[in-house]
């Protein structure tokens, strides 16, 4: 028997003790998790430094979306887990009706590389709030930041409640031939239907994170200064390694010239202050690995081959996994760079004349995680958020919806994933809501009456609900 067949046999072996844990229990143990974390941070600064050369506070702002959400979670776990009573119905009628938010085992969570620590973390405490055995894979990208992650689980967690797996390809397929209860995937397209197609094997429910490309809309009305400092922060942020991430940009045509050569600018503001060069900037991080940032070059390559121009940037360095923030105009749909999610500082930028030429570019790609509108017209605005699907929506900014407010259900729709994290949403996702219909035994309220030989009394109720 494998190591992680035993480490899953181990977890499985405590889901009914986890099961009737209280919610103090629970509560108490993730505020443990967030403060051990959060004791480890200069550790954790160092490690994504090393993984992608990100500014400290970068990796301080990803911590604090987890102690938000560990924070709002441990407050608000009582009153979830407590059994939420019901409105009856005429079919109901006489007896108590409730829901009961029960663990569904054991769930798996697969990490990705782009935000390590909360990928890892913000899933776990929804399972473990539902009082689930967890078992995390951190990516193999970011191996500092997992031995982190491995580290501050040992020293919070028993064995039996909540495990590390280290490793690659082979590791994820091992896990994905287990009987996982739930799994929750971040990551691509490809690998999420493999997710999808092991969790149907053993009847597993899933909940998939999986970005796409997320459009931006600029209509006539726009603050272009406002919508250019925003989206040059929301393109170049993480190096573009955000599922939320901006991909491209539909802009009125009579605003396209001057919204092409600010967002430029404003670029070369927030990340070349000090005149050294972007290259040189604390606040520029760098690609994963080698094959990402061939690949992302290769993106730019591909567009200006086909006719696209650079209007900034453009430069990379193969050694550094450099990619300068780059913006490219006269793009056409041929182009990978439209098709294909970039992940990575690059931003196309397209003209359109009126408003249903805006849907019908979104709708030549699947619904996206993310959509942006940059309007001061209420009725464009609702006309694009009518005619348009995306997992999230914000207007008048950028990758503010994620990680922020816990009220805030987050996840995609379609292409760009399913199931929803965050908050109470995200304790409904790692929970069984099991109905319960309690039967009074009183002659008042126990009736009979719906069974053979019908009355004409139930005959009447029955036709009489349905004229």
């Amino acid at each position: 028997m494998s190591d992680i067949k035993k480490q899953f046999e181990a977890l499985q072996a405590a889901t009914l003790r986890l099961r009737n844990s209280s919610a103090e229990e629970r509560a108490a143990k993730i505020r443990a998790l967030t403060a051990e974390t959060l004791a480890r941070k200069e550790d954790l600064f160092k490690a994504t430094h090393a993984e992608r050369g990100t500014h400290d506070l970068d990796v301080a702002a990803e911590l604090m979306m987890l102690k938000t959400e560990g924070d709002y979670v441990a407050k608000n776990l009582t009153k979830w887990a407590k059994p939420h009573k019901v409105k009856g119905s005429m079919g109901t009628f006489g007896k108590k009706c409730e829901i009961r938010y029960q663990s569904k085992g054991v769930v798996l969570n697969m990490a990705a590389y782009n935000a390590p620590t909360a990928e890892s973390f913000v899933p776990a405490i929804a399972a473990i709030a539902a009082g689930n055995a967890v078992m995390i894979k951190p990516s193999e990208y970011a191996p500092e930041s997992a031995q982190i992650i491995q580290g501050i689980v040992n020293k919070v967690f028993p064995a039996d409640e909540v495990q590390v797996v280290q490793g690659g390809v082979k590791v994820a397929q091992e896990l994905l031939a287990l009987p996982f209860n739930h799994i929750y995937y971040t990551g691509g397209n490809a690998v999420g239907k493999i997710v999808m197609k092991a969790a149907a094997d053993n009847f597993a429910s899933i909940t998939l994170e999986m970005g796409g490309k997320s459009p931006v809309i600029i209509d006539e009305t726009a603050d272009l200064e406002n919508a250019a400092t925003k989206l040059a922060w929301g393109r170049v942020m993480n190096a573009g390694q955000v599922c939320i991430a901006p991909e491209y940009v539909i802009v009125h045509e009579s605003k396209y010239d001057e919204f092409t050569k600010l967002i430029g600018e404003k670029i070369d503001a927030l990340y070349n202050s000090d005149g050294k060069g972007l290259e040189n900037s604390a606040y520029v991080p760098r690609l994963i690995n080698e094959r990402h940032h061939q690949r992302v070059a290769g993106l730019i390559k591909d567009a200006t081959k086909k006719g696209a121009t650079i209007s900034f940037g453009g430069g990379s360095d193969k050694k550094s996994r450099y990619i300068e923030p780059t913006i490219l105009t006269n793009v056409s749909e041929d182009m990978d760079v439209m098709n294909e999610e970039v992940f990575g500082p690059v931003m196309a930028i397209m003209p359109y004349k009126n408003r249903a030429e805006v849907i019908d570019i979104i709708a030549k790609r699947p619904n996206p995680l993310a959509l942006y509108i940059y309007s001061k017209d209420n009725d464009a605005v609702e006309y694009f958020l009518t005619n348009t699907s995306s997992g999230s929506a914000v207007v008048n900014n950028n990758c503010v919806q994620a990680g922020t407010n816990p009220n805030l259900p987050f996840g995609g729709v379609g292409a760009s994933g399913m199931g929803r994290s965050g908050g109470f949403e995200g304790f409904k996702e790692m929970s069984n809501a099991r109905s319960i219909v309690h039967q009074p035994l009183d002659r008042f309220r126990d009736f009979l009456i719906q069974l053979p030989p019908y009355s004409d009394k139930y005959k009447n109720i029955i036709m009489k609900a349905i004229k």
